[in-house]
This record gives structure tokens, sequence and C-alpha cells, in this order.
């Protein structure tokens, strides 16, 4: 190959524009890992706030004097809800969801058994039912809904806070859920 003395500056530009690319690709790159450990940074201290907080309301929450109805039913009933008639059982539903909002110091407003809709074919109860509790009770009552026996399940809540109907003062949230639990149709 002959070396041409023109080419020669060529070459020196084409080397210069190379290595500059290389350069700015690398400072680039220096810089999207250095933006990458600022986020992960940032992010783990929103972390480790979020775990404080948990930590406080898990404290609170066990300091709270409210009692599991579902711990005193424990595991060893039925599954079912009991009674010689659905609507016996549907009673029966009525007055386990109402001893649970009672004992979480909530207060029923209304109540409705429903034993004839669309899954009172497959042995189905559902209850409607309205009460007003502060926001601890409410966990409990949902919990204690849920755990335990017979099965229950909640399948529509609605929530409405003091604040939104102009009563901070109360502290009361009030609460429509639909419990539904399924009666033993054997007996």
């Amino acid at each position: 190959m002959n070396w041409n003395p023109r080419q020669a500056p060529r070459l020196g530009r084409r080397q210069t524009i190379s290595a500059s690319a290389y350069i700015t690709f690398v400072l680039l790159l220096a810089l999207s890992c250095i933006w990458v450990v600022n986020d992960l940074w940032k992010r783990s201290d929103d972390v480790a706030a979020v775990e404080a907080r948990l930590g406080r309301v898990a404290k609170e929450t066990r300091s709270t004097p409210l009692t599991s109805v579902a711990s005193d039913a424990g595991e060893t009933g039925s599954r079912f809800l009991e009674g010689p008639t659905i609507t016996i059982a549907g009673a029966t539903l009525q007055e386990r969801v109402a001893a649970i909002v009672t004992k979480a110091g909530g207060i029923v407003t209304s109540s409705q058994v429903e034993v004839d809709g669309p899954e009172a074919t497959n042995g189905f109860v559902n209850l409607t039912d309205s009460f007003e509790a502060s926001q601890p009770a409410l966990q409990t009552i949902l919990y204690d809904i849920e755990a335990g026996t017979p099965y229950l399940f909640v399948g529509r809540l609605l929530i409405q806070s003091p604040e939104d109907r102009g009563e901070p003062e109360s502290g009361l949230m009030r609460a429509s859920m639909t419990v539904s639990g399924q009666w033993r149709t054997d007996q």
C-alpha cells in the first residue's frame, strides 16, 4: 500500500472523530449509571420511610384492645351456615355479622337477608349490612367475617369516611357490605 501524505491529515481527523465519539459515549454511559444509582438511593430512602410507617401502624394495631370474634369461634365449627331451612340459615348469618360488628364496637344501622336471589339455587345466603365503626374496628370486622367458620365472604364493600359526610368529629366510618355464606342443603 502506498502512503499518501494528503491522506495523513484525514486519518488524524477520522481518529479524532472516532475518539470524540467514543469519549462522548463513555461519558453518557457514566452519567446514566450515576442517574440510575441516584434513583435507587432515592427509592431505598422511600422504602425505609414506608417500613418505618408500617412499623408504627403495626405497633398501634398490636396495642388496640379490639379482640377477634373469629379467634373465639375457632376453626372447629362447620364450614356451612347451620339451620333446618335457608331462612333460619339467613337469620344465623344476620346474627353472626351483628355480633361481629357489635363486639368490635360498631353499630348496625340496617340489615337485609336475601335467601331467594340467583345464588340461592346453590345454597348461598346473602346479607346486605350497613353499620358505623371506627377504622380499627372496621379492620377487625372484615377480618372476623372472613376468618373462622362458617366460611363467610365479603362480596361488595362501600366505605364512607366521616370527612366525606362532613362529620370529622364523629370519627366513625359508615360502611355497607354484602356478606354471603353457603347453607348446607343436605341436612
